[in-house]
């Protein structure tokens, strides 16, 4: 009976492989190498079927089948280039799923929280109060606007300035700061207050002549609203034509235009 031994003391011996060139052999190896070392060593786990049915011993083991807990850091395990290990399945179709997920939310993103118009329509006029003194005439006019946010998230109406001309005159004025919440794709109505003074002699005698049945002043007016969302601040301009009746008091019911893409 033929035995193949390691020498403990020859390294060189230690490189050679112990397995029987005989592919019939089933004997399984596993190469370590020391981190610390350039010697290498051969680890064979003890099996049947070697040269006469005897045993070989493991030199990195000794025959115990377990390495030495204090030789887990300095032994690395050399592993075949054609292991399953380093052949991941399904790798292309994770990396194609990781790439899509990431290229649909991205379009949501934008999708969602790309900003969009917010519109202001003036409604009309809803009152109107009118007073005299001497030589002037006294309104206070109240409009209505007509506010559409067609974002997919909520708007504040933060400031409203209004200016109201008469031939070209500034006869009213009013800057207000507000906090109105507007919801997503959703629309909101507001009335607004302004007090004007026409000083005109001619417009004046026009709206105190009980002879004239006709009592009108055209009214130009301008605003600014200004409007927050996603720590941004934007600022719209509208503008309307309003004939106002200086002669008596008066009231128009608006309704609440509805919201139109």
């Amino acid at each position: 009976m033929d035995e193949t031994f390691s020498q403990p003391g020859s390294w060189e011996d230690e490189s050679k492989s112990i397995l029987s060139p005989d592919p019939a052999v089933g004997i399984k190896a596993t190469t370590y190498s020391s981190t610390s070392s350039s010697k290498r060593f051969i680890s064979c786990v003890p099996c049947e079927g070697a040269v006469g049915g005897g045993f070989l011993t493991c030199p990195t083991c000794q025959g115990s089948g377990a390495i030495p807990r204090e030789m887990e850091k300095e032994l690395v395990a050399l592993i075949p280039c054609g292991d399953q290990r380093l052949k991941p399945r399904h790798t292309k179709l994770f990396m194609f799923l990781a790439v899509l997920i990431c290229l649909v939310t991205s379009i949501l993103i934008f999708f969602f929280l790309f900003p969009r118009s917010v519109n202001v329509q003036p409604a009309g006029l809803s009152s109107s109060t009118v007073a005299f003194d001497e030589a002037a005439i006294h309104l206070n006019v109240t409009n209505v606007l007509n506010i559409s946010n067609h974002n997919y998230y909520p708007i504040t109406v933060t400031q409203l300035a209004i200016q109201v001309l008469y031939m070209s005159l500034v006869v009213g004025q009013v800057s207000e700061s507000l906090l109105l919440p507007i919801g997503p794709l959703a629309s909101e109505q507001m009335f607004y207050t302004v007090a004007g003074r026409i000083w005109d002699e001619n417009t004046y005698k026009m709206c105190t002549w009980l002879k004239i049945k006709v009592h009108h002043v055209f009214l130009h007016i301008e605003g600014i609203l200004t409007s927050s969302y996603l720590s941004h601040s934007e600022q719209l301009i509208f503008q309307s034509y309003e004939y106002v009746d200086c002669r008596g008091n008066s009231s128009v019911p608006h309704l609440l235009a509805p919201y139109s893409q």
